[in-house]
């Protein structure tokens, strides 16, 4: 054992996890199989003591740093080789205070976890769409979802969050400490430090009205001309995105349709359940819808029901952009491409990122791309190792048609793949030159860069 991790053993209360364990290969494994890394240790943090312990160890080593929260990371960036692994998953706690309907997460818990805590008081935090994706990594990088249209990205509901810096201190941001580094931290991903706990502006989400409705692929052009123009007009209360699904094996599937590829939007009204019929409606109309499974279920719910589309141990590989809008030229590369879908895991989602989102200033925060109306993504999940060059053509094919009609150079930073490292700038936005200046303030050596790194600004 050497130095480093003799002295990190004494230092923490947490387990320091190395190749010589026998849950060695357990602790090390993301989401994405593509990334078969061998860290020299993974530190099960406790608290935040012991990050502040792991970060100091890996400064004075000279070993890198990877941050493990949900694990979910396309480009494998919780993990990394013969570098110290900050594994958060054991600080996973929720505390929700139901009068000022704010919830404290732990930086290593999920939104699975944030739902299960919020839900029996009629609230929740504005997150994603699979329960499995940690808190960390998705607020950071914005935080799109079913909510969005209604209440904002994550991080517009994000009041405080303690971090724990580069020279081993934990401070805390918010509007009224360390201000520079809150807004940093808002959509600048994890370039700045470790967050160990995040305070939440809760909302009255309880049951909703909402599940995914199935149109036949030959009507994926009408379904789309009519999502690009509702999604803008309809009630902010409603969530809903657009995508390619290859039908499982579901109850609500008729068998002789399992196998097919659909278009399908995924729904969620968060209104008066007796206005859901009248909001959905214009969405039945415009195609016959073939299967569905949109009813009154509880938020959390809607918000893990395509979690097992999402297994550990498949392979990831996406890609992504803006869109400022939805064009014809768009919806054509969409279906020519969408209908070499090639694996049930894998799709296209189109999430819109209008109302709420966009009543915030492009510079108010981090997340620099408040004028576009959609978040499109390419997602490339399949099983065997042996299928890569295809699946990854697929997905390179399909971003290749769909990028000359984004209207956008960038792309949301959650939804990156390893080799997009060059678009950092372009997908922070116009906020690049803010945000490498006060990652020169927080990080100037880098410490944290196994991220969609920014460079910290030179000559400061």
């Amino acid at each position: 054992m050497s130095d480093t991790i003799k002295a990190l053993t004494e230092a923490v209360r947490g387990r320091v996890i190395t190749a010589s364990d026998p849950d060695y290969d357990d602790a090390r494994a993301v989401y994405n199989a593509m990334h078969d890394r061998r860290p020299r240790a993974v530190i099960r943090c406790m608290g935040s003591a012991d990050v502040m312990a792991a970060v100091a160890a890996g400064r004075e080593g000279g070993l890198d740093l990877a941050i493990l929260g949900g694990g979910h990371s396309v480009p494998g960036f919780g993990t990394v080789d013969d570098g110290l692994v900050i594994d958060l998953s054991t600080m996973n706690n929720v505390r929700v205070d139901p009068q000022k309907k704010v919830a404290r997460v732990g930086g290593g818990a999920t939104w699975g976890d944030v739902d299960h805590a919020t839900y029996p008081f009629g609230l929740a935090a504005p997150g994603g769409i699979i329960s499995t994706t940690g808190v960390g990594g998705l607020t950071l990088g914005g935080g799109i979802g079913y909510l969005t249209r209604g209440v904002g990205l994550s991080i517009d509901n994000l009041l405080s969050a303690d971090v724990v810096l580069a020279d081993g201190r934990q401070v805390t941001a918010s509007d009224y400490q360390n201000e520079d580094l809150f807004w940093a931290l808002r959509g600048g991903g994890g370039n700045f430090g470790v967050v160990t706990s995040f305070e939440f502006q809760l909302h009255e989400v309880g049951d909703v009205v909402g599940g995914p409705l199935f149109y036949d692929f030959d009507d994926a052009t009408a379904v789309l001309e009519c999502y690009r123009s509702y999604i803008n007009e309809a009630p902010e209360q409603l969530g809903c995105f657009f995508g390619w699904q290859i039908a499982p094996p579901l109850p609500f599937i008729p068998e002789d349709r399992v196998g097919d590829l659909f278009c399908v939007l995924v729904t969620c009204w968060n209104g008066p359940h007796e206005e859901a019929e009248q909001v959905l409606r214009p969405l039945r109309d415009v195609a016959e819808v073939q299967a569905e499974q949109v009813e009154v279920m509880p938020f959390p719910a809607l918000n893990s029901a395509f979690d097992g589309l999402v297994p550990r141990a498949m392979q990831h590989y996406w890609k992504a952009d803006f869109a400022t809008e939805l064009t014809d030229e768009a919806i054509a590369a969409h279906i020519e491409h969408g209908k070499k879908t090639p694996h049930v895991s894998s799709s296209m989602h189109l999430h819109p990122i209008n109302g709420a989102a966009q009543r915030v200033g492009a510079d108010e925060t981090a997340f620099g791309h408040r004028d576009k109306s959609f978040a499109p993504v390419i997602v490339g999940i399949w099983p065997d190792p042996a299928d890569n060059e295809a699946n990854i053509r697929w997905v390179r094919d399909y971003y290749a048609a769909i990028h000359p009609h984004s209207g956008s150079e960038g792309g949301y930073i959650n939804f990156m793949s390893g080799d997009d490292d060059h678009r950092a700038a372009e997908n922070y936005g116009a906020n690049y030159e803010r945000l490498a200046a006060v990652k020169a303030a927080y990080d100037p050596d880098n410490l944290f860069y196994v991220n969609q790194n920014i460079a910290p600004a030179k000559g400061r």
